[in-house]
């Protein structure tokens, strides 16, 4: 199951000072599948992250532990996804 992680920018300071550990996190879950997509929003305001995941509970904890959440550079939204691939 897919689910997205919305990081609302709370703190673009304290954002560039906690960036080198969340890229870190996200690349060690990407190597481990844990990842489907992300990236920052054009418009500074945050970034998006799309977990593969087996629950809830375990999308919750991959989302939380990022180390913006924990530090508090930027508010977590997270909410399940249902991926529709185009047919292009």
């Amino acid at each position: 199951m897919y689910y997205a992680a919305i990081l609302h920018m709370l703190d673009p300071e304290k954002n560039e000072k906690v960036r080198p550990r969340h890229i870190a996190y996200l690349d060690k879950l990407q190597q481990e599948g844990k990842i489907w997509g992300r990236g920052p929003f054009a418009d500074g305001s945050g970034g998006l992250v799309v977990y593969i995941a087996d629950s809830w509970e375990e999308a919750k904890q991959l989302a939380e532990n990022d180390p913006h959440v924990l530090e508090g550079s930027r508010r977590l939204e997270l909410k399940e996804w249902r991926a529709i691939r185009g047919t292009n």
